[in-house]
């Protein structure tokens, strides 16, 4: 009798709209095993990560490449802060002690309780605390409520900034290699549009360390400020012979940072400019609360928001989506409004436990089961259960190939199977 494990988190597999199963990409061959069977499943193995390899080489010749990276991105040996880490360090007095009990501050106590905020009902939960703030604040001033909120942001800004060591470049080894990757797609096709909701500064200091060049919408001259007519510049190469056509710079990137940025100053002009240090009440982020979607339409997001739904309509475009939980609507809707109604849309999932969410979801979500529903109907909707580092040497090295390589490529993407 087979039994279905209770999770496959840390698994890697991926699901196949065309065969519309899982596959494991490195299965656990026990030694319980006999030889005959122990190598089918290394067979099976070894031909579905060539499947994968021949989606992801297909992908990466799309006409529109864009990414989608959350919060996930940042976890792992990166250490970036959790939103359980948030609220650990926002409401209790012993953060980071391990399995210790925690003691919420007397000020975190004071709020919980004047604003009405359930823990066991609402469970810890930072986003849904200062959203319960806001709301508050909304029909009654307190002092106590607005102390606390300003000090929890200060808490946010600190925690994605201060983690990130200039001097470890190890911990961005999967942040290199996944730019370095889809950063070297033909020169002719569009430039790669990486969308992010993180505040932290990892893309940006991945792409510095490898000489890539990221356009952000800041201007080039000090001091940067956000204008977004920087996003329809481009870098070209002029050749020194004095010919006035240039071509255009490989390693050149987009990046949309939909939630703002730690290094993100809103000046009394109301100007946004890039600092290394702002202050919590100027710093350009949406902070964890319900109202993001609100907020996304105000300036400078609302121009990121409106690159970001123009993103998904265009066609030949592959989506990848990783570290994401689909826990923001105003970015989850679109995506799968896109999946319906874009025919020329590849859409790529991946995400460490995207099998026990779709499969066995502990708590239910609607857009994990539409995704997953149209990926058992066939549509071009992938799921990848892996880490985003996982997924990041998944990615193949387009140069990289050799010339019967690229040829094989080539015919391949020529010749549809009858």
């Amino acid at each position: 009798m087979t039994v279905t494990p209770l999770t496959t988190a840390g698994q890697q597999l991926f699901f196949s709209p065309e065969t519309g199963a899982w596959k494991a990409l490195k299965p656990d061959v026990s030694s319980e095993l006999d030889e005959a069977k122990k190598q089918q499943t290394l067979s099976a193995a070894a031909s579905a990560r060539e499947e994968l390899k021949a989606v992801l080489l297909s992908s990466l010749q799309m006409q529109h490449v864009v990414a989608l990276a959350g919060s996930g991105t940042s976890l792992g040996e990166i250490n970036g802060p959790s939103m359980w880490k948030l609220w650990d360090h926002c409401v209790n007095s012993n953060p980071d002690t391990g399995a210790d009990k925690r003691t919420l501050t007397a000020q975190a106590q004071t709020v919980i309780g004047q604003i009405g905020y359930d823990v066991a009902v609402e469970k810890e939960n930072i986003e849904a605390l200062l959203s319960r703030c806001d709301a508050y604040l909304q029909i009654k001033k307190s002092a106590e409520v607005e102390t606390f909120v300003s000090a929890s942001k200060a808490v946010i800004l600190k925690e994605c900034s201060a983690f990130l060591d200039e001097a470890d470049e190890s911990k961005l080894a999967s942040h290199r290699t996944f730019l370095h990757r889809l950063s070297r797609r033909r020169v002719r096709d569009s430039r790669m549009k990486l969308f992010t909701t993180n505040y932290d500064l990892c893309f940006e200091r991945a792409a510095g360390k490898q000489g890539l060049v990221l356009l952000d919408g800041f201007s080039f001259t000090q001091p940067r400020q956000f204008d977004p007519r920087f996003f329809l510049y481009d870098i070209v190469r002029r050749p020194s012979t004095g010919d006035e056509v240039g071509n255009p710079l490989e390693g050149v990137f987009h990046l949309y940072k939909l939630h703002g940025s730690v290094n993100w100053d809103r000046a009394t002009s109301g100007d946004i400019e890039i600092k290394s240090d702002p202050k919590p009440e100027t710093a350009c982020l949406i902070y964890p609360a319900k109202g993001k979607y609100q907020q996304s339409y105000v300036q400078p997001h609302l121009e990121l928001i409106s690159q970001y739904f123009a993103a998904l309509r265009e066609p030949n475009t592959c989506l990848i989506v990783s570290g994401f939980g689909f826990n923001d609507d105003h970015l989850s809707e679109p995506i799968i409004a896109a999946a319906r109604t874009n025919p020329h849309l590849r859409l790529i999932i991946v995400n460490r436990s995207v099998d026990d969410l779709t499969s066995r979801p502990k708590e239910p979500n609607r857009f994990w089961n539409a995704l997953y529903g149209l990926a058992k109907q066939g549509e071009d909707v992938w799921l990848i259960n892996a880490t985003f580092s996982e997924f990041a040497e998944m990615i193949p090295d387009l140069k990289s190939l050799t010339p019967a390589q690229r040829l094989t490529r080539d015919i391949k993407s020529l010749v549809k199977p009858t």
